[in-house]
């Protein structure tokens, strides 16, 4: 997810879930209601897409489920387990357990994605007998969150046998773009959880997490409080999310900024990324992933680029500049190397936290850029494009491939 001065026509998409009708105006007046994101669940694609994986099912189950609860906690309970029987659900099916419920590939990561939204609306728009208060129904919506992301499932073996490596990776985003689109670092997520890849230093169990594509979330400090009780128990860490057309990236720098592109909500930001104590907020962090060895090595079929551009206001300057070999002393942040967008951010803050829990020498991580997953030649019109095609499977696959072997190199080189 680059900044708007590297996107590159990335694309969008949608899904269905119920929610009642207000009996009066009055009640209108203080009825919740969805979400830009979740309204998009209406919309014919979604829905295909939620058909042809079994996965249209899930909001309704759900539904039925959190209709059984007497009380706040008993809705606790629905929307805890649920939400961990949907990051499961999606984790096995992604990795062949199981029935695939449709002939959509077992490799998408968009059931997921609309099955939550369908989730999350009927718990932002549900009014039950009992009442909830709005600081219950946040309560139950960041339960559902977390859960069904596998930022509560990260589980990792005791003893030195295994190496520990937790990667992050992103929903589908620039939706009305291109109601159809799929994130690549989210499909690798799923594909790579609880996996465990073979290095020359040894087996490397991996654990992933997704997050979503919402400013207001990384304000909330998502990303902090999901990865902070990991950090210094993994061995190594790369969150990913997707970049530009036909490369990947390891993006050498990022930057305290936001560039104010719109979210999945179609709110922008534009500012100083927002963290504990700006007071000792740096304007940059670094990878220390070890970059120049996954460029050079053999990974897939995919470029892989160690990217070392930034754009900076220059030390008594003020007008942003390109720095293509990294920030000179003193300057200002305008762009890390993976652009201002919530990669960006996500980069910034997870090697900010490493830093500031005294980890920059000892533990390897940063940020990797995926391929922009494009569909397949002759499928390129969102207005009359399928949903799928061969192209668009073998991208995605061929991406995932490569992420784990980039893993195995980084686990070997950062040893």
């Amino acid at each position: 997810m680059t900044s708007i001065r590297v996107r590159i026509g990335i694309l969008g998409l949608a899904l269905l879930a119920g929610s009642a009708v207000p009996a009066s105006p009055a009640a209108a007046a203080t009825t919740p209601s969805a979400t830009v994101e979740e309204q998009r669940l209406d919309r014919a694609v979604p829905r295909e897409i939620l058909e042809r994986s079994g996965f249209d099912a899930v909001p309704l189950r759900f539904t039925r489920a959190l209709g059984t609860a007497r009380s706040y906690a008993e809705a606790r309970k629905v929307v805890v387990r649920q939400g961990s029987a949907l990051w499961k659900r999606a984790v096995d099916r992604a990795q062949g357990r199981g029935p695939a419920g449709g002939d959509l590939s077992r490799d998408d990561d968009r059931p997921l994605y609309w099955a939550r939204l369908g989730m999350t609306r009927e718990v932002r728009t549900w009014e039950p007998s009992f009442g909830l208060t709005e600081t219950q129904r946040a309560a139950l919506l960041g339960e559902l969150e977390r859960t069904s992301r596998g930022q509560t499932a990260v589980r990792y073996p005791g003893g030195d046998r295994l190496k520990r490596v937790l990667v992050t990776g992103f929903d589908p985003f620039t939706l009305d773009r291109d109601i159809r689109i799929s994130n690549p670092s989210g499909a690798s997520a799923l594909a790579l959880d609880g996996t465990v890849i073979e290095t020359a230093e040894g087996p490397a169990r991996v654990e992933t997490v997704v997050f979503p594509v919402r400013w207001q979330d990384f304000t909330d400090q998502t990303v902090e409080r999901a990865l902070r009780p990991y950090l210094k128990k993994v061995d190594l860490f790369t969150t990913v999310s997707q970049g530009r057309v036909g490369r990947f990236d390891v993006e050498r720098t990022n930057g305290a900024w936001r560039g104010g592109f719109p979210d999945n909500d179609n709110v922008g930001v534009t500012g100083s990324v927002p963290v504990a104590d700006p007071a000792s907020q740096p304007q940059w962090t670094t990878t220390t992933l070890p970059y120049k060895a996954i460029a050079d090595a053999d990974t897939g079929r995919f470029p892989v680029y160690d990217n070392t551009s930034v754009t900076e206001i220059p030390a008594g300057g003020t007008v942003p500049v390109v720095r293509a070999d990294g920030p000179t002393a003193g300057s200002t942040a305008r762009a890390g190397g993976g652009g201002n967008y919530l990669s960006n951010e996500i980069a910034y803050r997870v090697t900010l936290l490493r830093d500031r829990l005294g980890l920059h020498d000892v533990l390897p991580g940063g940020h990797v850029h995926t391929p922009v997953l494009e569909f397949g030649a002759g499928n390129t019109d969102p207005a009359t494009g399928t949903v799928t095609d061969p192209g668009f499977v073998r991208n995605r696959l061929d991406i995932i491939a490569q992420v784990r072997t980039i893993l195995v190199v980084a686990v070997e080189k950062a040893t």
